[in-house]
């Protein structure tokens, strides 16, 4: 079984600033850039042989550098996306938090619950999990890198490690950061 790279997208204006993204397209900022170069080089060593990321900007734009230093193209895939905030996209998350009474802006207590017009953690855990699984049903490489947000990031792991998303515990993923899973024999 493969080797996966998950990868947070490079820093945007929005996540300096505090703004809840969601599948708002935003893009990388002058730093964001940067780090998606700091990290090509970095994972160039690897024996990646297949480049997975979400369609919105923020992953595309990370996940450049390293399709071109790899030499393979990069697979798009909505699956990947961040959960869909509805109509909280854009607003900074701690007065959202403040207006819902909720610790975080872009957390619930449910995985059954949503911002307004949004996408529940229910959704995006089986959105990510159908992915994986069909992914490696037949995986492409023994090394593989997903360029995505946090979101996906978290319920994918969840999912690897067979947490059910009533227990996901929330956890903050730096920009670029490189969360590695080897994937062991499924049932």
């Amino acid at each position: 079984m493969p080797t996966l790279h998950f990868v947070r997208h490079g820093e945007t204006d929005w996540n300096r600033e505090g703004r809840i993204q969601g599948v708002a397209d935003v893009p990388l900022s002058a730093l964001g850039r940067e780090q998606a170069h700091e990290l090509a080089a970095s994972l160039a060593a690897r024996p990646i042989g297949a480049l997975y990321a979400s369609d919105l900007r923020r992953a595309l734009e990370t996940a450049q550098p390293l399709a071109e230093r790899l030499g393979l193209p990069i697979r798009t895939s909505p699956a990947l996306r961040e959960r869909d905030f509805g109509a909280n996209e854009g607003r900074i998350a701690a007065e959202v938090a403040a207006e819902y009474g909720k610790e975080v802006g872009t957390r619930w207590l449910s995985p059954d619950e949503r911002h307004p017009g949004g996408e529940s953690m229910r959704e995006v855990y089986e959105r990510v999990a159908a992915f994986l699984d069909e992914l490696l049903e037949d995986p492409p490489a023994d090394e593989i890198a997903l360029v995505a947000s946090g979101g996906p990031i978290r319920v994918g792991t969840a999912h690897l490690a067979r947490e059910p998303v009533e227990t996901l515990v929330w956890r903050a993923f730096d920009n670029c950061s490189v969360t590695t899973v080897e994937v062991g024999r499924r049932r």
